[in-house]
């Protein structure tokens, strides 16, 4: 922020740093409601209880006090352990549909070489 901030100021002036200021605001609030919705979407369909949802609204909004009162270190440290954990349910799932993506995929070349075969005709 500081770095581009500078670097706003020295071809706009003094409303450089407050242009990207603003912008900063306008990123950080629209991420923060973006990524709220698409969680809760996403724990509603695993936990379809409204407490439960609530729960999780409580839990997202203490994690945007530890972002904003935590140390820089600290937030990224568990930005990284957070987003490593992710990868957890991900592998699950791949491993889980890998079959069926096998049988997909052999299903498309079939029909990308039977149309392959219709214009050589």
């Amino acid at each position: 922020g500081a770095l581009t901030a500078e670097a706003f100021g020295s071809f706009l002036g003094g409303i450089g740093p407050i242009l990207v200021s603003i912008g900063l605001v306008f990123f950080a609030t629209s991420t923060i409601l973006g990524w709220s919705y698409y969680g809760e979407k996403c724990f509603q369909y695993l936990v379809p209880n409204r407490k439960a949802v609530l729960f999780y609204r409580v839990i997202f909004v203490g994690f945007i006090y530890v972002g904003a009162t935590a140390s820089l270190d600290v937030v990224w440290v568990l930005a990284d352990v957070l987003n490593g954990l992710m990868a957890i349910p991900n592998l699950i799932g791949l491993l889980g549909l890998s079959g069926i993506v096998v049988m997909e995929t052999r299903r498309f070349k079939k029909k990308i070489d039977e149309e392959r075969e219709e214009l050589r005709k």
